[in-house]
């Protein structure tokens, strides 16, 4: 598969990542806000990613990521503090609520299954029952019965039902006595997939007309009625009728802070029932009930692939190629979708993925064209030719990129668009992994450097820098492997749009060949040089050099191919 080998090794293994996500009933005084936020940043190994206030619904949701160890740490703190700064006997807000920290969900985000993180929730609960005599629910992966998987099952009653609750053998809590605490409530903690909290605004002030469109779109619907009583079963069961959508609960509310209405949904299962689908649903909604959705809201943080689906969903229903940069997919999903309205959104705090990532994480290719030549061109051996074989290769991808958006475009081709901007989304990912190996042929590079420096002092030191150099070149040899199968898939994009684009552009299709070549020729040449004298591990290297051989083989018709329709077609 392209980009295999590269790939391969920048993830040898991966550490464990959990996220965590409290809800604090606390969302009008920012001095509270800050001595939770502060309990969480105290612990080593995590990092504070969002904090999220609402006056209106007097709560705060707050985003952190760590070690399985030291979220459940930081959760700990952040609950115990809360405890102490938070009175619930005197909380008012449009949310639901049960507790000073209302709920506490762990999410698994890399090297860690749902089933692990379930047995981190109950850790933290344990400790949060025994330590804090606070009463604990355990709920979604967590839950110890199905009838207590629900977050709106456990919370119902809210905090002043709490008291009562307690005192029923079936709602004795999970973890801690059955002793209602007045200040601090009950915490509802648990382990959950990643879960989407999203609010739709609509131009009216009307909690009932907001609930009308909740009711309608979420997955429980609503109570069927006649002549205004309950409908109910044979067994005097409530009849429902489901809503448009699976994964999704909702209820209306009025924001005061905003004066507008909004449907506010918790989505669930994003795979399924991703936030355009969503979005849709509410709009198509309001439209029967005489009403407009104006915007949305997100609250808290997103995964990249949440708004990234929602602008191809967008431009595929303008008819427009969707084969653009994440940048822009991302522009076109935020104005779709209304997420500034309310307040300006900002990709980079509310999309993990950009928190997460550090701020050098790709140095050479966030490089503008001049000072990337500048650095070239420099004493420096790194970057050498393996990232301009990368690079080069990236520009010969998004010329057939171009070409492909171009075509979508055309006046006259519109019964055509979808299959090229097919193929633009398939240039525009090429494009991309050739931008990332840029900076990865130089960490490549850094790698041998780094194991050649270390120490030789003693047999084991000398065991270890042999191990460290070989891994190195391993990593060196793949790095360009990876460049070579990229930039040969390049060929297919190219050469269908040198066939079947716009003509106009026939010269670019050519110029993007001539750039793939290169791209194969030249990484071709870095694994040349990396593998002729790795005898550590001859078999690998020589099964590199035969892998080289044929890829460059390959491309020389491919372009071969290309360049002949072309100057026979200029």
């Amino acid at each position: 598969m392209p980009g295999q080998c590269g790939a391969g090794h920048a993830q040898p293994t991966m550490q464990p990542l959990i996220e965590c996500v409290p809800n604090f009933s606390e969302g009008r005084q920012p001095e509270t806000i800050k001595l939770i936020t502060d309990a969480i940043e105290a612990v080593p190994g995590v990092q504070l990613l969002d904090v999220d206030p609402g006056a209106a619904t007097n709560r705060t949701v707050v985003t952190f990521v760590g070690s399985p160890e030291a979220v459940v740490e930081a959760a700990f703190q952040a609950i115990k503090m809360a405890g102490q700064v938070i009175d619930m006997r005197h909380h008012t807000g449009e949310h639901p609520r049960m507790g000073a920290t209302d709920v506490c969900p762990l999410v698994p985000i890399s090297g860690i299954s749902l089933e692990e993180t379930a047995r981190w929730s109950r850790k933290l609960a344990q400790r949060v029952g025994t330590e804090l005599n606070i009463p604990v629910y355990m709920y979604e992966a967590a839950a110890t019965s199905p009838a207590r998987s629900n977050l709106a099952t456990i919370r119902a009653g809210e905090y002043e039902g709490l008291e009562q609750k307690l005192k029923n053998p079936d709602w004795h809590p999970d973890y801690g006595q059955p002793l209602f605490n007045a200040k601090s409530g009950a915490t509802v903690i648990g382990a959950r997939d990643f879960l989407v909290a999203y609010n739709v605004n609509l131009n009216t002030t009307s909690v009932k007309r907001a609930n009308s469109v909740a009711f309608d779109v979420r997955e429980q619907g609503r109570v069927l009625t006649e002549n205004g009583k309950q409908v109910k079963d044979e067994n005097g069961q409530p009849i429902r009728q489901p809503g448009m959508l699976k994964h999704v609960k909702g209820i209306g509310w009025f924001i005061e802070e905003y004066g507008v209405a909004q449907v506010s949904m918790n989505l669930t299962n994003i795979r399924e029932t991703p936030l355009h689908l969503a979005f849709d649903a509410c709009c198509q909604s309001a439209v029967n009930r005489g009403l407009r959705v104006t915007g949305s809201e997100l609250v808290g943080l997103v995964p990249k692939s949440v708004l990234i689906d929602a602008g191809r969903h967008f431009l595929h229903k303008q008819r427009r190629s969707a084969g653009v940069s994440e940048a822009e997919l991302i522009r076109i999903a935020v104005l779709s979708l209304g997420l500034s309205e309310l307040k300006p959104f900002d990709p980079q705090k509310k999309i993990i993925e950009y928190l997460l990532e550090p701020a050098d994480a790709a140095p050479l290719a966030s490089m503008r064209v001049r000072d990337f030549a500048f650095e070239t061109a420099s004493e420096s051996p790194a970057p050498g030719g393996g990232s301009i074989a990368a690079q080069v290769g990236a520009l010969g991808a998004a010329l057939g990129t171009m070409v492909a958006n171009l075509s979508a475009a055309k006046k006259g081709w519109e019964d055509r668009w979808e299959i090229f901007s097919q193929w633009a989304e398939e240039g525009q990912l090429l494009t991309t992994k050739l931008l990332q190996l840029i900076d990865e042929d130089t960490k490549a590079f850094g790698a041998i450097m780094a194991a050649f420096g270390l120490p030789k002092s003693n047999e084991q030191d000398k065991r270890l820098r042999k191990e460290a150099i070989a891994d190195a070149t391993r990593f060196a040899i793949r790095t360009p492997l990876a460049v070579m199968e990229t930039a040969l898939d390049t060929f297919n994009l190219l050469d269908h749009m040198a066939r079947y684009g716009m003509q106009q552009s026939l010269s670019d299709a050519g110029v993007g060949s001539l750039c793939a070549l290169a791209a194969v020729h030249g990484a071709a040449l870095n694994v040349r040089i990396n593998a002729k004298d790795f005898n550590d591990d001859r078999p690998f290297a020589d099964e590199s050099l035969s892998r080289a051989a044929y890829l460059t083989a390959e491309a020389d018709k491919r372009h071969a191919a290309i360049m002949a329709y072309v100057h026979e077609s200029l």
